[in-house]
C-alpha cells in the first residue's frame, strides 16, 4: 500500500500547486488524477486575472483574490523553466466596456465600489477607452479600466507548475483517480482508488466539479458542472493589448497573437459538447465589443466544466473528519485562486493556522445551511 504525509484528489493545476507547495515544505505528497492530470477546467480556461467582483455575491472573495494575485510573481518564479514560459504572465490591464446610455451613472457606481474595495480602477470616456483600444466598438459609451489586472495563459502555467512539482518531490499518477475517502471513524486515512487505497495523514479534495462524485464528500462539497464554451480567434489586422470585457464576453489576447473569447454558462451536466449556439453566442458578442473580429479565423473551439458551489464561492479548508481538507468549488476563479488556496492548505498542514482568514469560504457552510433548513421545516 502507498503512503504518504499528503494525498491530493485531483491533478489541475489546484491540486499541482497544493503539492508544489507541500514538497518544497518537505511533506510527502501525491496526487491523484482520473486521467491526465490539468487536462480539465485548468486546460480550458481563459486565464484571467482579476480579484474584482462579478457581482454583489461574490465581494466576499476580493480579499482572497487580492491577495492570490499579489502571490503570482512568486509562484511563477518557482514554476517557470524553460523561456517560453516567462511569457506566459501579462499584467497589461483590464478594460470593462459599457454600452449603456446611462454611463454615467453606472461608471460612477462601479468606480466607488472598485475604490472602497481597494482595487485600483479609472473611468474612461468612449475616446479615451478607443485612444487605448482602438479595436473597440464605437458603440462603447465608456469604459472602467482596472491597469494592475491580466492574464496569464493558463495551459502553459498548468503544465509548469506540474512539473515544478514533480522536480521538488511530488508524486503525481494519472488514470488513477479517487472513488472515495477511506475514513476510520472520525479520522480520513487516505483516498481509495480505482484499484487500491492511498493511506495518508492528510487528504486533499481537489477534483473540481468531480469532487461530489468522491464518496463522502459530497455534503462538503456539493459542487456542480458549469459548463462553458470558448473560441480561439486570430485577426492579422487587429491588435487587442488588454483584456477586454462586456457584460455579454470577454476577450483575452495571447501572446502568440490568438484572442481567446468566452464563455458561456450552462448548467448542462457533464456534457462537454461544442454546440452551434454557444459557439454564436459568443462571437455575435464578440464582434459587438471589438467589430474588426468579424473578419478573424476561428482556430480553436472547445468547452470547460466549471466547479460551481451553491452560493459560487470557492469551498476552502478543513472539514469535521480529522484529515480531510476541500479546495474545490472555485467556480470561475480556479486561475486566479489558484497560489492563494494552494498557500493557506500548506499552512494548514505544516502549522495548523492560516495567514488570511478562510472561514467564509469553509466546507462546513453547508452543514449549517442543511441544520438550518431541517430546523425550519413544518412539522
Amino acid at each position: 500500500m502507498k503512503k504518504f504525509d499528503a494525498a491530493i484528489a485531483g491533478g489541475g493545476v489546484i491540486g499541482a500547486a497544493i503539492a508544489l507547495e507541500l514538497a518544497r515544505a518537505g511533506v510527502r505528497v501525491a496526487v491523484f488524477d482520473r486521467q491526465q492530470p490539468g487536462q480539465e477546467a485548468s486546460w480550458a480556461s481563459a486565464g484571467i486575472l482579476s480579484p474584482a467582483p462579478e457581482s454583489p455575491g461574490t465581494i466576499a472573495m476580493v480579499p482572497l483574490g487580492k491577495a492570490s494575485f499579489a502571490l503570482y510573481p512568486n509562484l511563477l518564479r518557482r514554476s517557470r523553466r524553460f523561456p517560453e514560459r516567462a511569457r506566459a504572465f501579462g499584467p497589461r490591464g483590464r478594460s470593462r466596456a459599457l454600452f449603456s446610455h446611462d454611463t454615467k451613472a453606472e461608471l460612477s457606481t462601479i468606480i466607488a465600489l472598485h475604490h472602497g474595495l481597494g482595487l485600483k480602477a479609472e473611468p474612461l470616456r468612449a475616446a479615451d477607452a478607443r485612444e487605448l483600444e482602438p479595436a473597440l466598438s464605437e458603440e462603447v459609451e465608456a469604459a472602467v479600466l482596472r491597469p494592475e489586472e491580466g492574464s496569464v495563459d493558463n495551459r502553459l502555467l498548468t503544465a509548469a507548475i506540474l512539473e515544478a512539482a514533480q522536480r521538488s518531490g511530488a508524486e503525481i499518477f494519472s488514470g488513477n483517480g479517487a472513488k472515495a475517502i477511506w475514513r476510520e471513524g472520525d479520522r480520513c486515512a487516505g483516498l481509495v482508488l480505482q484499484n487500491e487505497k492511498v493511506e495518508a495523514k492528510w487528504t486533499i479534495i481537489a477534483a473540481g466539479c468531480f469532487s461530489a462524485a468522491i464518496e463522502g464528500i459530497s455534503r462538503y462539497a456539493p459542487v456542480k458542472p458549469a459548463k462553458g464554451q470558448m473560441a480561439a480567434l486570430r485577426a492579422d489586422d487587429l491588435k487587442i493589448e488588454r483584456v477586454l470585457w462586456s457584460e455579454k464576453i470577454y476577450l483575452v489576447p495571447r501572446n502568440d497573437g490568438r484572442i481567446v473569447a468566452g464563455a458561456t454558462v450552462e448548467h448542462a451536466g457533464f456534457d462537454k459538447r461544442v454546440t452551434a449556439g454557444g459557439i454564436e453566442r459568443i462571437l455575435s458578442a464578440a464582434i459587438d465589443l471589438a467589430p474588426g473580429l468579424a473578419n478573424a479565423r476561428i482556430e480553436e473551439t472547445w468547452a470547460g466544466l466549471r466547479p460551481d458551489s451553491p452560493d459560487h464561492l470557492p469551498i476552502l479548508g478543513p472539514t469535521d473528519i480529522d484529515g480531510l481538507v476541500m479546495a474545490t468549488g472555485h467556480f470561475r476563479s480556479g486561475i486566479l485562486l489558484t497560489p492563494i488556496t494552494a498557500r493557506l492548505v500548506r499552512e494548514w498542514i505544516t502549522e495548523q493556522r492560516v495567514s488570511l482568514d478562510w472561514d467564509r469560504f469553509s466546507p462546513m457552510r453547508f452543514q449549517s445551511a442543511a441544520s438550518d433548513a431541517a430546523r425550519h421545516a413544518p412539522a
